[in-house]
């Protein structure tokens, strides 16, 4: 029983580590699902891809989380195995009735239950949240419920192509904005950064766009013809975010 017991603690213990690795790499700008894969990636070791690897490694405060991970992944990983082995030794032995089998399968219900629950998970991340406000410097401010993060609309990035519609125009010639797209900064391909860039900038082959707003239109846009007959299909975007516009106003009764 105590094998069965300590395997349970180990694995509560373990999921309320990555729950509040999540909740950290979140306030640190890190999209909720790809926070959340990548503290579960770091606690047991399993590693993440390339481009994924770099917004992490190369951010200091992401990097001293998933260090952590690293190092508690290493303990909890081999103390819960342990533990289980021990388990199941006890019940392949018999020696202790029926009443561990019970209480392991029991434990790992209440757990998976409380682990995909939505209302655990928001309680417990205003709880995290304000454990970090208050006990941490960590700059803990959700990016994602600032910027209005919903289904529809988004931080995504852009690469533009050689010979792609915003290939050689300026911002001003592009008139994202007027299709319910803001360019948030331009990562060039000599790795300068432009933050919040003026109109008169110049958009160019390799350039890496960071943009909000609906992600079907931004993958449109990066899908987006040339020459007339992508002139035609920006003028089209435009009409229909006036009409995106309208009906978002109507609901928020404005």
């Amino acid at each position: 029983m105590v094998a069965v017991l300590s395997f349970l603690v180990v694995l509560t213990l373990s999921l309320l580590v990555t729950r509040i690795a999540t909740v950290a790499l979140v306030h640190t700008g890190l999209g909720r699902e790809t926070a959340r894969f990548q503290a579960r990636s770091a606690f047991s070791g399993a590693g993440f891809t390339t481009q994924e690897s770099e917004a992490i490694v190369g951010h200091p405060v992401r990097r001293r989380i998933v260090f952590f991970l690293m190092l508690v992944g290493n303990v909890g990983i081999v103390t819960a195995v342990s533990a289980l082995l021990l388990s199941l030794i006890d019940l392949s032995a018999g020696r202790a009735g029926v009443w561990p089998l019970l209480v392991l399968l029991g434990g790992l219900a209440i757990l998976l239950l409380l682990a995909s629950s939505a209302l655990v998970d928001r309680y417990l991340g205003r709880i995290i949240s304000w454990a970090l406000r208050r006990f941490t410097t960590l700059d803990a401010r959700d990016y994602a419920a600032l910027l209005h993060v919903r289904e529809d609309y988004g931080v995504s990035e852009l690469r533009i192509g050689a010979g792609d519609w915003l290939d050689g125009r300026t911002l001003r010639e592009a008139r994202l904005s007027r299709e319910g797209v803001l360019i948030l900064g331009i990562e060039c391909p000599g790795g300068e950064f432009i933050g919040a860039p003026p109109p008169d900038t110049l958009l160019r082959a390799g350039d890496r766009l960071i943009l909000y707003g609906r992600a079907a239109r931004v993958a449109e846009i990066d899908r987006r013809g040339i020459g007339d007959l992508g002139d035609r299909e920006h003028a089209a975007a435009m009409e229909e975010q006036q009409q995106v516009v309208a009906e978002e106003r109507e609901r928020a009764g404005r």
